[in-house]
């Protein structure tokens, strides 16, 4: 018996040191960067920008420039084919009815709908976004999360969004977040996925730096702020924090990595300060729709109605 259980003690031994070895990888990624964040700083570096260069991008060529970078996004237990079908000829109809004006970059629904936008859907360049991956707590086994987003790749959508493992993520488990994010980049395939950071239940700006590290070390094409489903949505310190991270993978790496802030994005002012945030912290480089996308439901009317100088409600 004494030999059997130095024989089990010695392999459970050499499973904890394995397992270890493996997380201090995820380890080693953070110590490239400063996660060590002081909120006080950060707190004063946004109101700095907002102080100081806001005014100047609070134009209509902005104002434009964001509409052409919202998601139209309804993601409500109520949605109906009936509704999804009428936001989606909306869509459809708007180069017409304002032909000066741009399109949406994305039409953001749930996969049930997926087929049904991807079969009505008449404009080049709008995408269709899904949330999969038991959206928004993505509390789900893997093979479930995985099983969702690929039939949702195989319906029609072009862009997927997924939520970080948030408890993984709180618990340390960072080899089991990452690990999760690259099983449902591998079920993507070669359609672009973003990874919400679900930035209120992190904690802090240092968790929010490590997240939006991790999510990009494990695959994100975009790192995204919010769900819009929990207490708070993207704020400005949060964003600021997320595109420093996106700074510094892309100077370790050259990789390019978008960005896309959601939830509490209640009025254009909202916009144009997170707009001018991207604009400090990356630079034009970043001033794409590809790159720059906003997750919003009530955004794009209160866009087209200061652009145009009278309230619309079109969508």
């Amino acid at each position: 018996m004494g030999l059997i259980k130095n024989i089990v003690s010695g392999d459970m031994a050499e499973e904890k040191k394995k397992k270890e070895t493996e997380k201090s990888k995820y380890d080693q990624a953070l110590e490239k960067y400063n996660t060590n964040i002081d909120e006080a700083e950060v707190k004063a570096a946004v109101e700095k920008i907002i102080k100081e260069k806001v005014a100047e991008n609070d134009t209509v060529d902005v104002k434009k420039f964001l509409l052409g970078s919202v998601e139209l996004t309804s993601l409500h237990t109520t949605d109906t084919e009936e509704e999804i079908l009428a936001l989606t000829e909306k869509v459809n109809n708007f180069e017409h009815d304002y032909p000066d004006l741009p399109h949406v970059a994305a039409i953001c629904v749930y996969p049930v709908f997926t087929e049904l936008v991807a079969q009505s859907l008449e404009v080049d360049g709008v995408e269709i976004t899904n949330v999969t991956g038991n959206f928004p707590s993505s509390q789900s086994r893997m093979e479930v999360k995985i099983a969702e987003t690929k039939l949702a790749v195989a319906d029609g959508a072009t862009n997927i969004d997924i939520v970080l493992p948030v408890g993984k993520f709180l618990s340390g488990d960072y080899e089991g977040v990452c690990d999760d994010i690259q099983e449902l980049k591998e079920a993507c395939g070669d359609v672009p996925m973003k990874v919400i950071l679900e930035t209120c239940d992190l904690g802090s700006m240092s968790n929010i730096k490590k997240a939006a590290l991790l999510s990009m070390y494990a695959g994100a094409d975009y790192i995204k702020t919010s769900t819009g489903k929990e207490k708070q949505g993207a704020t400005p310190e949060g964003v600021y924090v997320m595109c420093q991270a996106i700074k510094e993978y892309y100077d370790q790496t050259g990789i390019v990595i978008g960005l896309k802030p959601a939830g509490g994005i209640n009025t254009v002012m909202d916009a144009v300060v997170l707009y001018t945030i991207v604009k400090e912290v990356l630079g034009e480089k970043w001033l794409t729709n590809e790159l720059f996308r906003l997750g919003t439901s009530r955004l794009t009317n209160l866009l087209i109605s200061e652009i145009k100088g009278s309230e619309i409600k079109y969508f």
